[in-house]
């Protein structure tokens, strides 16, 4: 069977890996990426695309004159050109994405080449893991890695091995990445999701596999936090846009939190009943409470994780509604 048919050919033994990397203004970051790369067992190449010289002089110095590094241009900063282009500028049947920010954990790579051979499927991949110490990035690896903030995603709450939709970067098989025609240059976010979209609609696989979890580095301030949802759900509304079949539940949950509580605003103002949007507005807060409580380390983190988990609801239920409609209308 051909990739096209959605069904691969068995990944052979020997298979060459590449691990590819997107990076712009990332410079005090890369070199770790860079490292964690090379530290794995079967990385034959790593190709980063970087979009500012910053960037590129410290992967060269992080490379330390290791041959299997190479940089590649990427003039237009954007993640889903300097994907396609590392890709493009790479030869291994197996493609790791790595961000600029992200760090592999040892065996990263063995175990996902494994997990591909073993379960056919074109891309593998495991659990983001958030983690800070200290701060507001604390409460918001606790809200994110919680269910309430993760909205059940299995990439964020753990789940058993097995098909899921999207998971956190990903572990490709060539074949499948070319048969799809690779990231979407359109998308400057999710894109991996929207590659996964069509990866399954063109009858592939996307595996979970729990082993393959990776830390992640969460926004460290409302402002920050906010920023980044409303992005997120300006472009998982574009997502659907584009492949109508991929909207769940799940997406919908934040924007219909915010037509409520808006629905509320406005009927309080025209009212000048004011009680009813405070009890809208203590009743969301009151489930924030008791949603947040069994994944608060400690008490006192609680009234701050709420706060994310709230920034992350209403920035991203904004952001969906207030999304363009169509991409054609995208200013990216």
């Amino acid at each position: 069977m051909s990739a096209s048919d959605g069904v691969l050919d068995p990944l052979p033994a020997g298979a060459g890996v590449s691990v590819v990397v997107p990076a712009l203004h990332a410079q005090a970051a890369v070199g770790r990426a860079v490292r964690s790369a090379l530290a794995q067992d079967l990385v034959d190449e790593v190709v980063v695309a970087a979009g500012d010289p910053d960037t590129a002089r410290a992967v060269t110095v992080a490379a330390d004159g290791d041959p299997r590094v190479r940089v590649v241009d990427n003039p237009s900063g954007r993640t889903p050109d300097a994907l396609n282009a590392a890709i493009d500028a790479s030869n291994g049947e197996v493609v790791v994405r790595l961000d600029a920010h992200a760090v592999l954990p040892p065996g990263y790579v063995a175990r996902a080449v494994e997990t591909l051979r073993r379960t056919g499927a074109a891309n593998v991949g495991g659990k983001q893991v958030p983690v800070a110490e200290r701060g507001f990035a604390r409460a918001v690896a606790v809200a994110m890695a919680s269910p309430a903030g993760a909205g059940g995603a299995t990439y964020r709450v753990g789940g058993a091995e097995g098909p899921v939709d999207t998971v956190y970067l990903g572990v490709f098989r060539r074949s499948a990445l070319t048969a799809v025609g690779g990231y979407d240059p359109r998308f400057t976010r999710n894109q991996d999701a929207e590659l996964n979209v069509r990866l399954a609609a063109a009858g592939y696989t996307v595996w979970f596999d729990p082993r393959l979890a990776v830390d992640y580095t969460p926004r460290d301030s409302v402002r920050g936090l906010a920023a980044q949802y409303l992005q997120y759900g300006r472009w998982r509304r574009l997502t659907a846009r584009t492949h109508r079949n991929s909207l769940g539940p799940r997406q919908l949950a934040a924007p219909l939190l915010v037509v409520g509580l808006g629905t509320a605003f406005v009927l309080s103002a025209l009212s000048a009943f004011w009680p009813l949007f405070g009890l809208a507005v203590a009743t969301y807060v009151a489930a924030l409470v008791v949603a947040a409580a069994p994944a608060v380390p400690a008490l006192r983190l609680l009234p701050e994780v709420v706060v994310a988990l709230g920034t992350m609801h209403v920035s991203w239920g904004i952001g969906f509604l207030l999304g363009p409609p169509r991409m054609s209308h995208v200013d990216r």
